[in-house]
């Protein structure tokens, strides 16, 4: 799945991204270092593994990002 990167906090390398229809969905440094990146900026484009399903239209509940890399073409 593809997703744009909208926070990172270079401390505890968690985040925030915004999938493709503009829902939020927070990953955690497991997640981040799992994909081997160091440094992660606002408005890169990411390829996400996610477990779990959406708990509704609005909620994200249920769905964990375990894996954050770099799109690449």
């Amino acid at each position: 799945m593809q997703a744009t990167a909208y926070t990172y906090d270079a401390q505890t390398r968690s985040g925030s991204v915004l999938l493709d229809d503009g829902t939020p969905l927070p990953f955690d440094a497991a997640a981040f270092d799992a994909g081997g990146l160091r440094l992660l900026r606002p408005g890169q484009r990411v390829r996400i593994d996610v477990e779990g399903e959406a708990g509704s239209a609005t909620e994200t509940d249920g769905r964990r990002i375990v894996l954050v890399t770099l799109q690449t073409f």
